[in-house]
């Protein structure tokens, strides 16, 4: 069995099948075996683990993972791929193709069936364009899930682990952190995929919160707050809140509740911390 993972079998799989790179999905295929290595090792993978991974494209990473995992479960939206999986695959039986678009499949019945309900690993070289849609439909839909490693966009990556008052510090680090614990694990350069991107990568690793850092009575309502509150950055807290056509609260009341959040009346929403939009949150709710 040829081992993936450097440019040479990467082509000839690709000769072999006539396949075709689709712009509509994001096709970047890794060609760097020290970055496979680097994406395992993060994820912690062992005989124990349920892995799911998201796009495995001609299967380079998922020959790594089927090495390490007791099972592997891959989700691949482009049936082009499916008989080149087949044949990359072959020679492991700990591994499952499902031809489908993962943003569709009942990740939390599959963890179910799959896990007896126990936390799964999600490793995937996701396609950048459905990262945060995908990252966050594991954290809102519940999945029980341990940890996350993912290929990302290298300034997607700075600002799910950035802090107040940056310029990268946004709605999607906060959710992240209400979540899971980012860590960096590798800045990985244009010229180990194949085609080249166009942008930076690296790889990074969310660890699930066994408990969440802040209870918040309304999780919905602090999501709503924290994304009201960004969509118009260069405003005032008051101003932004106010504004918002999804929030049902007058200036008054906004008012109100800033000041009795302990929040100073003229502070921007990219300043609070999780645990001040939260105080925010339950006074408002």
């Amino acid at each position: 069995m040829a081992y993936l993972g450097n440019p040479k079998e990467t082509i000839a799989v690709l000769q072999k099948y006539g396949f075709n790179f689709q712009k509509k999905f994001g096709q970047n295929f890794l060609i760097d075996t020290h970055v496979l290595n680097k994406i395992v090792d993060a994820a912690g993978v062992t005989k124990e683990d349920l892995v799911l991974e998201i796009g495995p494209g001609i299967g380079t990473l998922t020959q790594y993972l089927c090495e390490s995992a007791r099972k592997v479960i891959a989700v691949e939206i482009d049936r082009n791929l499916i008989p080149i999986l087949q044949d990359t695959l072959s020679e492991y039986d700990n591994v499952t193709v499902i031809n489908e678009d993962v943003l569709k499949v009942d990740l939390k019945k599959l963890a179910e069936e799959e896990n007896g309900g126990r936390p799964i690993k999600v490793v995937a070289n996701l396609p950048y364009y459905i990262t945060t849609p995908i990252i966050m439909g594991l954290f809102e839909q519940h999945v029980p899930v341990e940890s996350i490693t993912v290929m990302v966009q290298k300034e997607v990556a700075v600002r799910m682990q950035a802090g107040p008052g940056s310029k990268d510090y946004g709605a999607l680090s906060l959710a992240v952190q209400f979540y899971a614990e980012p860590y960096i694990a590798a800045n990985v350069p244009q010229n180990c995929f194949m085609p080249r991107p166009d942008v930076s990568s690296a790889v990074i690793r969310l660890t699930t919160h066994k408990n969440p850092p802040i209870q918040v009575k309304n999780e919905k309502l602090l999501f709503d707050l924290i994304r009201a509150s960004f969509n118009q950055r260069r405003k005032t807290l008051l101003n932004g809140l106010s504004n918002a056509q999804n929030l049902p609260f007058s200036k008054e009341q906004v008012a109100e509740a800033i000041e009795k959040a302990g929040l100073s009346a003229n502070v921007r929403g990219e300043a609070l911390t999780l645990m001040e939009f939260a105080r925010l949150a339950d006074v408002l709710s």
